[in-house]
């Protein structure tokens, strides 16, 4: 397949001159309604490097345009796109008259998305999230439908992660360094003024940025390119927030050529979906443009999105069903409030400064300075010398007391107890919730020894710089360069940071887990000490990231066949310094680790084959190395300056062909995909029971070397009968599965060597978290008097529990008491066997109304998502405690398991309401 991809995208840098003859082009925009002229809209040839706004009259002109047949677009927000073919005749100038711009009523559903992005579902500062904010730039009606039907599912396009995407935000990456994703908090509530991108699918070309595997999103924020007016919502739901109010102003380019545009919203709820989750969010935006000549224009932009949102816990079966899919631990009543413990705050302003430099009519340079800066925080309770206040802990469920099994001269008896489980049953359900009242008395029953309870966060401070440079070129009539070059650096500060005594006056800055002397501390140059509110503890270290990028890209444009060439490289480094002497690790914490660096490059091509001037076929085919993301370097970051063995880059490639329809009433596209991806790593944490020969430890478990295998099919139809009634029907059917045994190594603090080190057996298993199947049907009505409904059914499936390597290795049998529970191969296996969720259907219903109000507009939107209430499991994964074969029989006998599955669930019946006017 490598050399196959190769072969197919190998890059001839050989750039060609071409004489061409040019003529003019000229024209006017306004709205269909009103008759007014529109200003900002982005008239553009297609396959050129041409691009004008249309000044404050509509009008827009070209000088040089090549003769012949062209495309030209006009587009801008809240409008239906035109695409018009136009014949250039040598030495003359062609006024194609007024185009009238129909208003697109169904554009509002882009600015009311309300992803899975906002309320992730994730417990650890990666904040893995969802595609949905990605696809929601595109018009496609498979991805459509990705993001607006199939997101709430948490459906991943391709089943390919997010940190395999490019979010750019005036050319500037939004990925970070740490896990590879966007932190879609960030420019979070500012639909208004991030409505103005470009999306490109999978490895297809970008004219901003090399790109990866699963597509590319460009957001723009320069200020003249935004239509001018105003704009006030305000909307209402019942998903992760309650609230939302939002405002925007657009100045346009004034004659003296100032733009600047402004944005602002607040989102909010004491309680959102799931309980105890509570939501606040204030966004503001600034956009200022100084156009300074015909060819040079100046823009900043400032973003600040100040996030604060409880999280909702996974819940295992047992507990669900003692309560219900809504149950949240997290939480409990304080003082009649509602106060959950682990929060998620982010707080990472954005600052750029862009020249934009038009050198010619063919040739243009976009630069870019960004700074940002800021935290993000993870709160949860820390404890010591107490029990562990969590109410759904497994000693405190009836599972404990059903699993039960007594030891007498080494022999095992299952021996249940059954009042012990009726109890519990009865004590839990009656204080289901974290018990703040009880933590605080706690810890004024011991001032004089410091608290017992307190509330941390998790935090990482980032401080980020990024300088590039894009160039966009037309080296003759039919070819196209783009280029662009990006060095980045990040100063990551990460640390325990403590936010609430509790009622105490002191905590302890000790790991009451330490064995032998000197390894409770967490700094030995500050033994036994004592931190209050705002303090650091536990861990502080810094990692410094470096990056430095390029690429290059060639598009070919022709009668018959459009192709492209590209081409990347880039250099990242990474280091970890300690600030703390940790008890575990005295020589391997404190100060710097080695740096390390890691060079990749990347090949992309593909081509369009134009069949007729309606039906296309399209492949994409890349080749690419991509270095690991710095959490997986530094397999335990948090203590000590180890490199994960062998850590190396990930091997990419991937291949899709489409067959294309774009006809007046039916527009298709059927793709055929295949993605492969080798070498991953991936660490996590947690607590094993009978891990090291009758011993538990808390370990972190580190998975290299393993590769994953997308393929699948994905088609979409939309089918316009009249004018007013459209159909829509869409289909993703995928394989996602690990393809060999990754190596697995278990480490625990204090132990020297490694308590595993060998293959697990992976290969065959089910990626998890998302559907791999994915089916919907639509019907919409388009109203001639500005009103429109819409409903469609989704069914999804195939979606399965993320499994646990450790279970899959010779640890599991090795370290099993053999005498009391003999080996049953047909058990094991039982034991192993991935599960899969059940399938479910999703009915959702959507409709919105205009009204002309002199030279206002006044929207309503609303819709109805999960109309009969399903409830569905969205993800889940395998506890990995029990860590031997015996451990996991016994945790089986019961009725229910204590270690069973933890899993996240969907919303059900959800409900939204947006009101808009504009003017």
């Amino acid at each position: 397949m490598k050399k196959i991809i190769l072969s197919t995208i190998f890059v001839f840098n050989t750039v060609f001159t071409i004489g061409q003859t040019t003529s003019k082009l000229t024209g006017k925009v306004v709205d269909s309604k009103t008759q007014n002229p529109m200003q900002s809209v982005i008239v553009s040839i297609q396959n050129t490097n041409l691009m004008q706004l249309s000044d404050s009259k509509g009008k827009f002109s070209f000088d040089q345009i090549e003769v012949g047949n062209q495309f030209i677009r006009i587009r801008t927000i809240g409008y239906k796109e035109h695409l018009l073919q136009i014949e250039i005749k040598e030495e003359k100038t062609l006024d194609i008259g007024t185009i009238y711009l129909e208003e697109d009523i169904t554009a509002e559903q882009q600015l009311t998305l309300i992803t899975i992005t906002d309320n992730d579902l994730s417990d650890d500062n990666s904040g893995s999230e969802s595609t949905a904010g990605l696809l929601q730039a595109s018009r496609d009606v498979f991805l459509q439908a990705a993001a607006f039907s199939f997101g709430q599912a948490r459906f991943s396009v391709r089943g390919i992660d997010n940190e395999y995407s490019t979010i750019l935000i005036n050319g500037v990456s939004m990925n970070r360094f740490s896990d590879g994703r966007p932190q879609y908090s960030n420019w979070g509530g500012l639909n208004d003024a991030t409505r103005n991108q470009e999306f490109t699918n999978g490895s297809a070309p970008s004219d901003y940025t090399f790109g990866g595997i699963a597509g590319t999103q460009y957001i723009t924020t320069r200020a003249s390119v935004y239509r001018p007016g105003s704009r006030i919502s305000f909307l209402s739901t019942n998903t992760n927030y309650s609230f939302r109010a939002m405002a925007t102003y657009a100045s346009g380019l004034n004659k003296n050529g100032w733009a600047f545009v402004v944005s602002g919203s607040r989102r909010w709820a004491q309680n959102g979906y799931f309980d105890g989750t509570n939501y606040a969010a204030n966004s503001l935006f600034a956009s200022i443009e100084k156009k300074l000549s015909n060819n040079h224009s100046l823009n900043f932009t400032a973003i600040y999105a100040q996030n604060r949102r409880g999280k909702n816990s996974p819940n295992t079966q047992e507990v669900a069903d003692l309560k219900n899919f809504k149950y949240n631990s997290y939480w409990g009543d304080q003082e009649g409030e509602k106060r959950n413990s682990r929060v998620k705050d982010v707080e990472e302003p954005i600052f750029t400064l862009s020249h934009y430099w038009k050198i010619n009519s063919k040739t243009k340079i976009h630069t870019n300075l960004s700074y940002q800066f800021g935290a993000i925080g993870n709160s949860r309770i820390d404890f010591q010398k107490a029990d562990n206040p969590d109410p759904n802990y497994y000693k405190k469920l009836p599972s404990y007391y059903t699993t039960l099994y007594t030891y007498s001269n080494d022999v095992a008896t299952y021996t249940p107890d059954y009042t012990g489980a009726e109890q519990a049953k009865t004590t839990f359900l009656a204080q289901p919730q974290m018990d703040w009242t009880a933590l605080y008395r706690i810890n004024d029953e011991n001032l004089s020894n410091g608290s017992r309870y307190v509330l941390y966060e998790d935090r990482t401070d980032d401080k980020t710089m990024v300088a590039n440079t894009i160039l966009s070129s037309q080296l003759a009539d039919d070819i196209v360069l783009n280029a662009g070059a990006s060095f980045t650096k990040t100063k990551s500060s990460n640390f325990k940071n403590l936010i609430d005594l509790l009622g105490g006056t002191y905590y302890n800055d000790i790991n009451t887990f330490g064995t032998f002397p000197g390894e409770e501390q967490s700094d030995l140059n500050n033994p036994n000490r004592t931190v209050g509110v705002g303090d650091k503890y536990g861990y502080n270290y810094i990692i410094d990231a470096a990056r430095l990028e390029a690429f290059t890209q060639f598009k070919f444009t022709y009668d018959k066949i459009d192709f492209y060439l590209g081409q990347s490289f880039s250099k990242s480094s990474y280091q970890r310094d300690g600030l703390y002497k940790n008890g575990y690790y005295p020589d391997n914490s404190l100060g710097k680790s080695q740096k390390m660096d890691f060079d990749n490059f990347g090949f992309k091509g593909g081509a369009t084959y134009k069949i007729t001037g309606q039906h296309y076929f399209d492949v994409n085919a890349v080749y690419m190395t991509k270095a690991p993301n710095h959490k997986d370097v530094f397999p335990n970051a948090r203590l000590n300056n180890r490199v994960t063995d062998n850590i190396k880059n990930e091997n990419i490639n991937s291949v899709d062909a489409s067959y294309i329809i774009r006809m007046p009433n039916l527009k298709a596209r059927f793709t055929a995909y295949f993605n492969e991806t080798e070498n991953t790593t991936d660490i996590t944490f947690y607590y094993a029971d009978n891990i090291s020969v009758g011993n538990g430890e808390f370990v972190s478990e580190v998975v290299s070397g393993q590769n994953k295998r997308n393929k699948g099919i994905e088609a979409g139809i939309e089918y316009q009968f009249t004018s007013t009634l459209k159909a829509t029907a869409v289909a993703a059917y995928g394989d996602y599965q690990y393809t060999n045994n990754p190596n697995l190594v278990i480490n625990a603090d204090g132990v020297t060597d490694a308590i595993f080190n060998g293959p697990a057996n992976m290969e065959g298993y089910k990626i998890a978290g998302m559907p791999q199947q994915a089916y919907s049907a639509g019907l919409e009505y388009r109203d001639p008097k500005f009103w429109w409904i819409s409903a469609n059914v989704n069914y999804l499936s195939n979606n399965y529990l993320d499994v646990a390597p450790l279970l899959r290795t010779t640890q599991f049998i090795s370290n099993s008491d053999e005498a009391n529970f003999p080996y049953d191969a047909a058990l094991s296996a039982s034991y192993l066997a991935q599960e899969k969720f059940d399938a479910f259907a999703l009915v959702n219903l959507v409709g919105g109304k205009t009204w002309r109000i002199k030279e206002k507009t006044l929207g309503l939107f609303a819709n109805v998502n999960n109309v009969f209430d399903i409830q569905y499991k969205t993800g889940g994964f395998e506890q990995a405690r029990n860590a031997s074969y015996s451990e996991l029989y016994k945790d089986h006998t019961g009725p229910t398991r204590s270690f069973g599955p933890k899993y996240f669930y969907g919303y059900g019946r959800t409900f939204m309401v947006n009101i808009y006017l504009n003017f």
